[in-house]
């Protein structure tokens, strides 16, 4: 639970309630996001998930489809329909590796590396959105990258 409360006694034990839950507030957080994305991704064409696998092609072109999926946090089987509809956009294309025919290989198109040039604005109005200076999203962001490792260690 998120507040400590000095009258313990006036609720009873194991009766957690909603807006006191971790959980509740990351998953609440994470739907307010996606929809701001949402919004501001459909001039591009692109959903979040979508956006996401974009992002790591931009950071490196032509990585494993299991690169992508570690760096996601998504398994194979999630991820290989995600990647159907992008390479059908035109935006990636997926190949079998040369030295290890188990292993895709996903590498940008030309229309999947100028649509980079058009995501400042996504960018700028998630800033807006979330009515917060930088350094507090810096902050945000350093202790949910450090929450997630953690539970991710005890996972």
């Amino acid at each position: 639970m998120l507040n400590k409360r000095a009258n313990v006694s006036a609720k009873p034990k194991g009766s957690p309630l909603l807006g006191e839950q971790l959980c509740f507030a990351l998953y609440s957080t994470s739907l307010a996001m996606t929809k701001i994305y949402r919004k501001l991704l459909r001039d591009l064409g692109l959903t979040y998930p979508q956006y996401l696998v974009m992002l790591v092609l931009w950071e490196r072109d032509g990585v494993s489809v299991s690169e992508i999926g570690e760096r996601l946090f998504l398994d194979s089987a999630t991820l290989t329909p995600l990647l159907k509809r992008i390479e059908a956009l035109g935006l990636i294309s997926r190949r079998r590796a040369h030295e290890d025919e188990r292993q895709v290989i996903v590498s940008l198109s030309r229309a999947g590396r100028e649509l980079r040039q058009k995501t400042g604005e996504v960018q700028d109005g998630v800033f807006h959105a979330s009515g917060c200076t930088l350094d507090e999203l810096v902050a945000v962001k350093q202790q949910l990258d450090r929450l997630r490792s953690r539970l991710m260690e005890n996972a």
